[in-house]
């Protein structure tokens, strides 16, 4: 198979790898929530973020910067980032969709980026209008380095989505910089965001210039050692508590945390350093294991946005932050690239479709910057806490999921030495390594899914397809005979090796039975709860399906589970599931909510209802709930 490293329209081009990306048009996406989700991005979400980059203040503080605006700068001190994320955002829809309204935007943006940075390259709007004379000098909050990370990735995808390289001029200046102050001339001053690691390791990959790894790999192996001035919030905020390669478990502001796993991965497949991948796979199996929702959501606590400790999972208090999935997805990829194994697949598609899709509403004008698994009819609503809303002062995750969504693509399918391995199932056409395949599926609604060979390279190759953890049941029909039951191997892939020919086709049919989930025992807070899966999707009980007050109803004992196809408001088509539950007795009134007896009334036979958890609060915002209790 040919390979892809150094044409790689997308996030990520390791120059080494067992498995390699793909671009993001090497993979088109026709129909399923994926497809839908770039369609209202394209349509409705970026266009609302162009606007906002005016509203917010992102665009006028820069030209503040450049000496060209009136006023006073607007927002936080990193509300520069909020544009490049929105840079790159266009940059990847432009490679998916040309179109001269994004080739303008960044090439506006980008003049104006130039007219506003110094002649030492160094740009941040904050720092140039508000605090001059505090440059580089409040590191451990300040997010100079964590803004220049994300111009440096929508610098980088400007210059792969063929959009010039006037950007890119912009973002290496300031890359030299920090070059010179924090590698060259020894300044060992840390971000107290991560961030900017992953930007430099991918900076080197698309200029071959060795000294944006190199300073990449100072700044993770500086980290825990003390050198991030106190933030006020101790130092497992920043991950500063321990060397990286000693850390055992993720800690501190979960978007950091992960933000840094990311960049720990880049570092170690580019320098060949094994153990430092050993310390992340480490982290990773431990937040799998401890720290993770249900949803693939990260971060249990409202405090610093922070990981809790082991098992501290709440539903109605999960932080969930929508950049927290995104950061997930980063990590996730990097490790399947660096592995191949599909256990990093699987979790990428539970985020993907549960925690992640949630963050946005049906129409793509809305969003959620934290994500819960309940809320309850009294919920007290704050600037973050609430309803999706159009837009945040701390406006990090709106543009950070435009970004995702545009590369959606890119994490379908890889190429590795023996074929082409599929991760994603969506409906379209994949083209990799010589080979073009047609994908016909309803999926994640229906569990089938049928690939036929378009074109293929000559000889034996191997097509692998991933078989989720949670199918309990997978077959695999081919021309040359019969369905069989699929056994995947040790890395969680099916694998079929032939001389492909124009016209075979292949048929993966994944179980779908929906399925009652039970959490583990030291998650106290969800003891005696069940939540309910089908296939990738998590669902959930809102109180607009049910008949009775939803904090009445208890799921029970296995529970027969009914999938119902049905058409909702503000949804439109989706598969509800209904389970066999029992009304309980009113609860007392008054009092202390403490009793030494049972209730006395028997409870009634009832049916809950579940909606799939990403197409929650698209209609009346009510009552909510994942995990319902076990009657």
């Amino acid at each position: 198979m040919s390979d892809l490293t150094g044409r790689v329209r997308g996030p990520l081009a390791p120059s080494t790898a067992v498995q390699r990306p793909l671009s993001i048009d090497d993979v088109e996406i026709h129909g399923g929530p994926l497809g839908r989700w770039q369609q209202i991005n394209r349509e409705a979400s970026i266009p609302l973020g162009l606007e906002q980059m005016e509203k917010s203040g992102a665009a006028p503080n820069l030209r503040l910067a450049a000496g060209e605006g009136d006023g006073t700068f607007q927002g936080y001190r990193f509300q520069d980032s909020d544009l490049y994320k929105q840079l790159e955002a266009v940059a990847w829809e432009h490679c998916r969709h040309p179109d001269e309204t994004y080739r303008s935007f960044v090439a506006e943006s980008a003049a104006l980026l130039s007219r506003a940075q110094r002649p030492d390259g160094y740009l941040n709007s904050h720092y140039q209008v508000v605090k001059p004379d505090q440059i580089f000098a409040e590191l451990e909050y300040s997010h100079e380095m964590y803004c220049a990370g994300h111009l440096v990735q929508a610098a980088v995808a400007a210059a792969r989505a063929g959009l010039g390289e006037d950007l890119l001029g912009v973002a290496r200046r300031f890359a030299d910089l920090l070059v010179r102050r924090f590698l060259v001339d020894g300044d060992d001053g840390i971000d107290g965001h991560a961030e900017v690691e992953t930007a430099l390791v991918e900076l080197y990959r698309l200029t071959g210039e060795r000294p944006y790894l190199e300073l990449a790999r100072k700044l993770i192996d500086n980290r825990g050692k003390g050198l991030i001035k106190s933030t006020g919030m101790g130092p497992l905020y920043a991950q500063d508590h321990l060397p990286v390669r000693e850390a055992a478990t993720p800690v501190g502001h979960a978007v950091r945390q992960l933000y840094l796993e990311a960049g720990v991965v880049d570092v170690a497949v580019e320098t060949g350093d094994a153990g430092l991948l050993a310390s992340s796979v480490r982290r990773w199996e431990d937040l799998v294991a401890t720290k993770t929702s249900i949803t693939g959501g990260h971060g249990s606590r409202h405090d610093g946005e922070a990981f809790g400790e082991r098992y501290e999972l709440p539903p109605d208090r999960a932080y969930n932050e929508s950049c927290a999935a995104i950061a997930s997805i980063h990590w996730n990829w990097r490790l399947l690239l660096a592995t191949g194994h599909a256990r990093y697949a699987d979790l990428i598609e539970r985020t993907l479709y549960n925690a992640f899709a949630a963050s946005t509403s049906g129409d793509g004008t809305r969003f959620f910057y934290v994500n819960p698994l309940q809320r309850r009819a009294d919920l007290f609503e704050d600037a973050y806490l609430g309803r999706r809303r159009e837009w945040f002062a701390c406006a990090c995750c709106p543009p950070n999921i435009m970004r995702l969504v545009s590369s959606l693509g890119h994490y379908v399918a890889t190429t590795g030495d023996e074929g082409v391995s599929v991760h994603q199932y969506v409906p379209g056409v994949i083209r990799a390594g010589g080979a073009v395949l047609d994908v016909e599926t309803g999926y994640p609604w229906d569990g089938r899914v049928r690939f036929t060979v378009r074109s293929a390279p000559g000889g034996e190759w191997t097509l692998r397809l991933r078989v989720p953890a949670w199918s309990s049941t997978t077959t695999l029909t081919s021309d040359a005979g019969g369905p069989r039951e699929l056994v995947p191997g040790a890395d969680g892939y099916a694998a079929i090796r032939r001389e492909w020919q124009a016209g075979d086709a292949v048929t993966l049919d994944l179980d779908l039975t929906p399925r009652i989930v039970r959490p583990h025992r030291r998650i106290d807070a969800l003891r005696g709860c069940a939540a309910i899966e089908r296939g990738p999707i998590v669902y959930c009980f809102e109180q607009i399906d049910q008949d009775t007050d939803l904090d009445d109803l208890a799921l029970t004992p296995g529970a027969a589970l009914r999938t119902v196809e049905r058409d909702l408001p503000g949804i439109g088509r989706t598969v509800l599931v209904e389970a066999d539950a029992v009304r309980l007795p009113p609860a007392p009134a008054h009092g202390l909510p403490y009793t030494t007896g049972t209730d006395a009334a028997p409870a009634a036979r009832a049916t809950a209802t579940a909606v799939p958890y990403y197409q929650w609060d698209n209609r009346d915002g009510g009552v909510m709930r994942v995990w319902m209790p076990l009657a």
